[in-house]
């Protein structure tokens, strides 16, 4: 049984939902307030790119899982390795990312965790006016606030934080943005970044109930939304 809902325009926000039912949960997400029916999408056609967050790797996380899982369903998918992990640049990971990924157009859906979906949307921001992506999905992204303890991470993360991105130019580069919280992450503030993304980029909020920073560290090897969402048809959002 899946638990109640908070729907409202552009925000899905997650109060309760007991043993992970997540399929009628996503079938109301992808459908708004009115439930309709699946449709698979032609995933034979489509490239997924999985950018990994700040110090992790393709290897870590819900991302083996992940890629498994979707080449499974006939994605294609990739993952790359982005240069300096633990001492991540903007220029370096967008430059790598826009290498990888070539010619974006329709049939390409971009996924990013942490840092990586920053990598995401300032790579979006350098497309030309005629290119646009599938869709965007964001999970533990931070742009307004980001929490840290340690002097070094503070200036690692400096850039990132302080280097404005172009919301409007990256919001005309995708279809959809879909944005996926915790409700207990330790570094990533929900209130102030869950409404960014939904005010700068009028994406769609999942949020999800103590899965931390959707990392190894909360014990997060899977990520089933994420398939429930690349499952269902995003016609009727």
């Amino acid at each position: 049984m899946v638990g109640r809902w908070s729907l409202e325009p552009s925000i899905v926000v997650r109060i309760h939902a007991p043993k992970q039912n997540l399929g009628s949960f996503t079938l109301n997400l992808l459908k708004g307030i009115q439930a309709g029916q699946p449709r698979c999408e032609n995933s034979m056609a489509k490239r997924i790119f999985i950018v990994h967050g700040w110090g992790e790797s393709p290897r870590n996380d819900w991302v083996p899982w992940a890629k498994r899982e979707l080449e499974k369903r006939g994605y294609r998918v990739y993952a790359p390795e982005m240069p300096d992990t633990e001492h991540p640049k903007i220029k370096a990971w967008v430059t790598h990312l826009a290498k990888k990924v070539g010619e974006a157009d329709k049939n390409t859906i971009l996924v990013g965790h942490s840092i990586g979906c920053q990598t995401i949307l300032r790579y979006l921001q350098t497309l030309p006016e005629d290119r646009k992506v599938d869709k965007v999905i964001l999970i533990a992204g931070w742009g307004g606030k980001l929490i840290l303890d340690i002097e070094e991470e503070e200036e690692i993360a400096k850039p990132w934080l302080e280097t404005p991105i172009d919301y409007a130019s990256a919001r005309k580069k995708a279809n959809l943005f879909i944005a996926i919280f915790s409700d207990n992450d330790p570094y990533v503030p929900l209130k102030e970044n869950a409404e960014l993304y939904k005010e700068k980029l009028g994406a769609k909020i999942i949020i999800e109930k103590r899965k931390g920073h959707f990392n190894e560290g909360y014990g997060i090897k899977k990520l089933p939304v994420l398939m429930k969402i690349l499952e269902w048809s995003t016609k009727g959002f």
